[in-house]
């Protein structure tokens, strides 16, 4: 990632006193009216980050890049998005790793595939299916803005339930919100030791998936996490949480692709 502030690329100016964040796309002789005044972002152009501005009003605030987080958190969207905290635990506990061969269904406005794009890399792949245009649109401007082009990201108009062209995925993620319907497709679709995750905001949900899994025979390994954040402040001699807390988005759910349906169902020797 460059250093320089450019024209067109988001950045983040933070008021230190008040620990308040604001994201601006920047354009030449482009300025922005805050409520400490008014800042131009030609002081900003060409600058590097990390950089002070002051406003009109002699207000000082810092001009940052912008990390995955923030971006994720101030970008255009015309549907939820999954969550910092949830993706973070989606990359990890999903164990997504550079080179991976991954499948998403639901690109939604593009927040989790971005995270994606990142974590697998050059030699890696994300291949997206959605039903919807405009999803795909708003997605893939949100990924240029943040990522630039990027050439190992495929998109499909494709709707999941219906099946899966890709075979040998390492990792399929569904952000649907029937993705029992899918699980026959995902059993083919997986290498074996491959890693099954969805997203879901309702207990109902995840226990008509966690029985579909079950009932499969193809799947093991199945955990449903729900990832809660709470932020502390210091503020002299005052140690306290703060009074609200990042709670419940949604659940996750994993599981490993496996040959425990042949297993079971082979005859024993003898």
């Amino acid at each position: 990632m460059k250093r320089i502030f450019e024209e067109g690329e988001t950045i983040v100016l933070l008021d230190p006193e008040k620990g308040k964040e604001f994201a601006y796309r920047l354009k030449a002789h482009g300025s922005v009216n805050l409520h400490k005044g008014k800042i131009s972002f030609d002081e900003i152009l060409g600058k590097e980050e990390g950089t002070s501005v002051k406003t009109s009003k002699g207000a000082l605030f810092f001009a940052f890049k912008p990390t995955l987080r923030q971006f994720l958190m101030h970008m255009p969207r015309d549907t939820q998005i999954i969550y910092p905290k949830d993706i973070a635990f989606i990359l990890l506990y999903g164990d997504i790793f550079p080179g991976a061969k991954i499948l998403e269904a639901g690109i939604g406005s593009g927040a989790l595939t971005i995270a994606l794009l990142r974590q697998v890399g050059e030699k890696g792949k994300v291949i997206s299916y959605e039903i919807r245009e405009e999803f795909v649109k708003r997605a893939l401007e949100n990924i240029r803005q943040f990522l630039g082009e990027v050439k190992n990201h495929e998109i499909k108009l494709k709707n999941v339930y219906d099946g899966i062209e890709e075979e040998d995925l390492d990792r399929l993620i569904l952000d649907v919100p029937e993705p029992w319907r899918a699980v026959k497709h995902a059993e083919k679709a997986l290498r074996k030791g491959g890693i099954f995750i969805s997203y879901l905001p309702t207990i109902i949900q995840v226990k008509t998936l966690v029985d579909t899994l079950r009932e499969s025979r193809s799947f093991t390994s199945i955990e449903i996490l729900e990832v809660l954040v709470r932020n502390w402040q210091i503020e002299g001699l005052s140690v306290r949480p703060y009074h609200r807390m990042v709670g419940h988005t949604g659940f996750i759910i994993l599981a490993r692709r496996s040959e425990l349906k042949n297993v079971i169902e082979a005859p024993s020797p003898g």
